[in-house]
């Protein structure tokens, strides 16, 4: 958990201002929940491992004796808890609301967090989400909505070229059970396979055989692998996503993909459905999200080797609360990783003055000098001038201030000599 200096907070609420209006201006609203939900409903198995990671309140009132009697059983300590996620809350939301909202509801939430991470580079235990979801639409057009919403924000940042890696679940649980995997067993396979671009095919083929997964599975798993491949690019479509997939790919899934696919290349102005669509199949693509059930993506940008974002689609979950299955799908931002490759802008603190003053010059005539710099759409600060003139103005510099003028008794705005800092 960190505190951010002056500028370094003016620069997120700069990015958080350009995520806002271009979520805004693909028809997404804005949505606020409690940072806590129920204990039940962090803990209902549905949030993966992020749910070990949860922060729980204490019930207030418990003395001693309740709470050695309540020691083994967390659920008898705690009632409420920091949310993990955006998701959770928002099902609830959607389940407590549903009657004041549209049948095809489409939100944003922006919110920090809480998880009980280890704390180390990259990793904080409070941090920014930036999550848009559609709720009511089972369609290939959310999914596509999202993409072409996520990456048009993307470039409005400044970060042109970025792509996503899809899948969809449910292709990825056919093709381990055409190897042999059987369902028992899947959970640790995907486990392990969430690490294909970390220790490659002989370091999964290893582990897998560390974790004692059926042998004949592991040998079918191996075989595809290594696998004869060409060299030649298949643009996201049908053969792209047939050529990485074993024969016999069901085929309304099949559809389902191609159909966002068509969808994101129309929104984006490429030339055919198979231009140069900024989305790659990726058969192996396993988000840890227990909820995930169908499509699932991870947003990548070719300056960092990392993902800048993910999410899926999670129809169950909303069930669990309203106690009917509404289709749901949802895509989120990673800001800290995003902040950090944002360039600043040259015009970002434009007109930002700082008035250096006299000891002597009347406090009326100073708050009346900023006041008409200020109408002027100027941000300003006043600060007394010290013997040490540099110092003062490069923290200005610092905090984002690009100019500054000195200022005298009798001094008027019209006779102000601004002049640029650094």
């Amino acid at each position: 958990m960190r505190d951010f200096l002056p500028a370094d907070k003016a620069r997120r609420e700069r990015v958080l201002a350009v995520i806002r209006e271009r979520y805004r201006a693909h028809g997404f609203d804005e949505i606020e929940t409690p940072v806590m939900e129920e204990y039940s409903r962090l803990h209902a198995g549905i949030g993966g491992d992020n749910e070990k990671l949860a922060y729980n309140v204490l019930k207030r009132g418990l003395d001693a004796d309740a709470i050695r009697a309540a020691a083994d059983d967390q659920a008898g300590l705690t009632d409420l808890g920091l949310r993990y996620d955006l998701t959770v809350p928002l099902a609830r939301f959607y389940a407590t609301n549903r009657g004041q909202l549209p049948s095809v509801f489409r939100s944003i939430q922006i919110a920090p967090v809480w998880r009980a991470e280890r704390p180390q580079k990259g990793r904080y235990r409070q941090f920014v989400q930036c999550d848009i979801d559609i709720i009511g639409d089972a369609s290939a057009r959310a999914e596509a909505e999202l993409a072409v919403a996520t990456l048009d924000t993307l470039d409005a940042l400044g970060l042109e070229g970025g792509s996503i890696r899809i899948n969809d679940r449910r292709v990825l649980d056919w093709m381990l059970d055409s190897f042999g995997f059987s369902a028992a067993e899947r959970p640790g396979v995907l486990i392990t396979i969430d690490k294909l671009d970390k220790i490659g095919p002989d370091g999964i083929v290893a582990e897998l055989r560390e974790r004692g997964a059926t042998p004949a599975a592991v040998e079918a798993f191996d075989a595809f692998l290594r696998r004869p491949m060409t060299l030649e690019y298949n643009p996201f479509g049908e053969r792209q996503i047939r050529k990485a997939l074993p024969e016999g790919a069901p085929d309304d899934i099949v559809a389902h993909l191609v159909g966002i696919g068509e969808a994101v290349a129309a929104a984006r102005g490429a030339e055919s459905p198979v231009g140069d669509i900024p989305l790659v199949f990726d058969p192996f693509l396993v988000r840890g999200m227990g909820y995930y059930k169908g499509t699932n993506f991870e947003l990548a940008h070719p300056s960092v080797d990392y993902s800048l974002g993910g999410g899926g689609r999670y129809d169950g979950m909303i069930g669990r609360f309203l106690g009917q299955d509404v289709p749901a799908v949802g895509f989120s931002i990673g800001f800290e990783r995003i902040v950090d490759l944002v360039a600043e802008r040259a015009d970002a603190a434009a007109d930002a003055v700082v008035l250096v003053h006299d000891r002597d010059v009347p406090e009326a005539e100073l708050l009346a000098l900023k006041a008409a710099l200020v109408r002027r759409g100027s941000r300003v600060r006043l600060e007394h001038r010290t013997k040490n003139l540099k110092a003062l103005l490069e923290r200005a510099a610092a905090d984002g201030y690009t100019a500054f003028a000195t200022v005298g008794a009798g001094r008027t705005a019209e006779a102000l000599e601004v002049k640029p800092l650094g």
